[in-house]
């Protein structure tokens, strides 16, 4: 198959077979979505129940209409910290006896509870994760708590000087954007959350209509949406239930919305961090591609060949022939109406400013020049076995269909996916190094700043 599966919203029912396994999705009238991958001879499901909103969708406090900044991340927290029947600790000896792997995940435009679990307890996953997702009492003491274990995380993100660099490049190429803010909060937002907020966020953004429940492995579908519907309309809060007086509830059907689009600054940016290190921590690039841009499958090959591994151009320049950093390397990041592209490196104080102009160089002769068909061919191996060995497993195959449900609404199997890298052109991706490298380029510096020479980098 070398189309996409097309996931419309108005189909209740959909069946397939995708690269092995069989899909099956369910769009229940609430607005509730479920999908599963069964794999044959899996003996493990990865069950994930994800709910459409993340960092992004929190609102600043605005007169006498109370904020929400800090909510999301607080939530992936205090979902495990008790509902009515099952208090902190019972969440977690409810996972750890069967030896299951279980966590939760925020991102600016999702956020995710899962479990990934042998076959036979896959029925008892989903009723402590529904259980959790549902239900949860937020407790004022676990928040008071929990507002000091989310402080020490901040505080030990805040060590690792590549992820200040990260947060702080975003919060620079995103600007005033929603996608700009911090996933996790910051200690300011922390400290000022209440529990009132952060339980009405709950309250008003998940219920049936924000809800995604995806597993693949070994999972029968029907029974999965058997489970899903009883444990929601078991919960005591009537929001979650699907059915009432034994008919449907007909909620406006869920529609992917346009999001405010996430405009681009005109002028490159430099942004110093000053810390004692040993090292400057830079990142260089600027606004990338969104997850639905035609550009990203040739996005995606210039990027193996530019940063996607050892044998890529920052890799071979930086490290291997001048010994100027550890590690150096290109990403994207992709959201519904905005992407983000940058070059990352740590190198000495006093060879900060070579690496930014090496940096921008390599992007530069893609650019000018493009990529070498041997290049081409090497990056196309790179992403086929790449993605080849990442589906061997359960839980990545769970979240592929989360993000297909709660994104684009097109999945893409093996066989598509690399059809369409196979048909971008060399000119394609030249293009699409000269858009980046046309781009206003910001840099973001993290070390003693002060001694490197950056501050004209800009």
């Amino acid at each position: 198959m070398h189309d996409p599966l097309l996931l419309p919203l108005d189909q209740a029912e959909l069946s397939a077979e995708l690269g092995g396994g069989t899909i099956r999705r369910t769009v229940h009238p609430s607005g509730l979505r479920i999908l599963t991958e069964r794999m044959p001879g899996s003996r493990s499901a990865s069950i994930g129940f994800w709910v459409g909103v993340g960092s992004r969708d929190e609102q600043a406090e605005r007169g006498d209409a109370p904020g929400s900044l800090g909510s999301t991340h607080f939530l992936e927290h205090l979902l495990f910290k008790g509902t009515p029947s099952r208090d902190a600790y019972e969440i977690a000896t409810s996972f750890d006896r069967i030896g299951a792997e279980s966590n939760a995940l925020t991102a600016k435009e999702f956020t995710c509870y899962y479990a990934k679990v042998r076959d036979a307890d896959v029925e008892h996953s989903v009723q402590v994760l529904a259980d959790m997702v549902t239900n949860s009492t937020l407790d004022a003491s676990e928040f008071d708590l929990e507002r000091g274990v989310i402080l020490e995380e901040l505080a030990m993100a805040a060590d690792d000087l590549a992820d200040v660099a990260n947060e702080r490049f975003f919060e620079v190429v995103m600007g005033d954007h929603p996608l700009g803010r911090p996933i996790g909060g910051n200690p300011g937002t922390i400290r000022e959350a209440r529990r009132d907020d952060v339980d009405r966020h709950y309250r008003d953004r998940y219920d049936p209509t924000t809800l995604v429940v995806t597993a693949a492995g070994a999972v029968d579908h029907d029974r999965l949406v058997e489970l899903v519907l009883a444990a929601l309309n078991a919960s005591p809060e009537e929001r979650w239930h699907t059915e009432r007086s034994g008919a449907p509830v007909r909620r406006a059907q869920v529609v992917r919305e346009d999001q405010d689009p996430a405009a681009a600054g005109s002028e490159p940016e430099f942004d110093a961090v000053s810390r004692p290190s040993e090292q400057i921590n830079i990142m260089i690039g600027t606004r990338g591609f969104a997850a639905t841009d035609p550009r990203r499958f040739a996005y995606g090959i210039m990027n193996s060949v530019l940063g996607g591994g050892m044998s890529s151009r920052l890799f071979q320049e930086i490290r291997e022939k001048r010994g100027l950093a550890y590690t150096a390397y290109s990403f994207g990041a992709s959201y519904s109406d905005a992407g983000l592209f940058a070059m990352y490196a740590g190198t000495a104080t006093e060879k900060a400013e070579e690496v930014v102009e090496l940096s921008r160089l390599e992007l530069q002769k893609i650019a000018d020049s493009g990529i070498t068909e041997e290049e081409h061919a090497d990056a196309l191996g790179q992403i086929a076995g790449s993605t080849a060995l990442a589906l061997e497993d359960t839980e990545t195959r769970m979240g592929r269909l989360a993000r297909a449900e709660l994104g684009s609404g097109e999945l893409y199997g093996l066989d598509a996916s690399l059809a369409r890298f196979n048909a971008v052109t060399a000119g394609e991706i030249q293009a699409v190094a000269a858009h980046l490298s046309a781009s206003p380029l910001s840099v973001v510096a993290v070390g003693d700043v002060a001694r490197s020479g950056l501050g004209k980098a800009g």
